[in-house]
């Protein structure tokens, strides 16, 4: 699709839930619903926004459509990187075999059943975040080692993997180093996702890049299939799993402006929230420029 069709067709209210769908719910995410089709997965996107690992009540009308819709452009796009969870032919998947109406269309996908990692894999290229917070108390990132005298949103000398736990929905998820990670899915496994998150990493900030924009970190999820294949899952390289920015207004020393949800971390760290349920009500002015930045991040990258 364009992006022109993508933005026109966004819903003006927010779809935090997804009914009347006749097929098994099987569980629920921060932002997906998952439902079961007997040999495969219905992934619907919702607008939900999480902050800090907490469900917000205000979500972004349309956000699920921009995600699903970033999401197949870079499934595509990085194909011969690694093979990714979607089954072929997903328009035709949606509209006709499972008769789904056009909203729900542009928010989701039909995939294989995987087994998920027990990791999330984060790759970062610049300091910023979590990572500007561990390096400011010990001058590493996840057990990384960084060289002294970095700057906020500087530029590493190379990227970095730092994976973290996938912590229950409602609890945060916590870095883990190598010898964690790979205690936890296995040396060789770990290795390779480790190897194939900088591979991602390095394509997408390559193409962001032609874009305009800079990919500063994003994080990963990876699935198997009973012979232990590995699979890029969920979604990939949308500005709810990582952080752009605009490159012609990229300076460190700062929190450079961005193109996700940072602009609603920031907010809610002005108004001194505590980071714990239930989150705060969000203004009608950050909901409408945050749904811009998703937009302009989805112009910028398809356009």
């Amino acid at each position: 699709m364009t992006y022109a069709e993508i933005a026109a067709a966004l819903p003006d209210s927010a779809v935090t839930s997804i009914t009347g769908l006749p097929y098994p719910h099987l569980a629920s995410g921060k932002v997906r619903e998952i439902f079961d089709l007997g040999d495969a997965l219905l992934l619907v996107a919702t607008d939900r926004l999480s902050a800090f690992d907490v469900i917000l009540p205000d979500g972004i009308p349309g956000k699920g459509a921009i995600l699903t819709q970033m999401s197949l452009w870079w499934f595509a796009q990085t194909s011969g990187v690694i093979q990714n969870h979607l089954l072929p032919d997903q328009a035709g998947l949606l509209a006709n075999k499972y008769k789904l109406s056009r909203d729900l269309q542009l928010r989701s996908m039909v995939v294989r059943k995987l087994k998920p990692l027990t990791i999330e894999c984060v790759a970062r290229g610049y300091l910023i975040g979590s990572g500007w917070s561990s390096y400011q108390k010990s001058g590493a990132v996840c057990g990384i080692t960084l060289p002294a005298g970095l700057r906020q949103a500087d530029r590493l000398p190379t990227p970095i993997f730092t994976p973290t736990t996938k912590a229950p929905k409602g609890h945060h998820d916590e870095p883990i180093n190598d010898a964690q990670g790979a205690a936890a899915i296995g040396a060789a496994l770990y290795e390779k996702v480790k190897v194939t998150s900088l591979a991602l990493y390095s394509f997408g900030h390559e193409r962001a890049k032609k874009a305009g924009m800079i990919l500063a970190d994003t994080k990963f999820e990876f699935g198997t299939d009973a012979a232990g294949n590995l699979f890029l899952i969920d979604e990939v390289l949308t500005p709810d799993s990582s952080r752009y920015w605009p490159a012609d207004s990229y300076a460190p020393n700062q929190s450079p402006p961005s193109y996700d949800k940072q602009f609603v971390r920031d907010h809610l760290l002005a108004i001194k929230w505590n980071q714990t349920p239930p989150g705060p009500r969000l203004p009608a002015d950050v909901i409408t420029r945050t749904q811009e930045k998703y937009l302009a991040a989805l112009r910028n990258l398809i356009t």
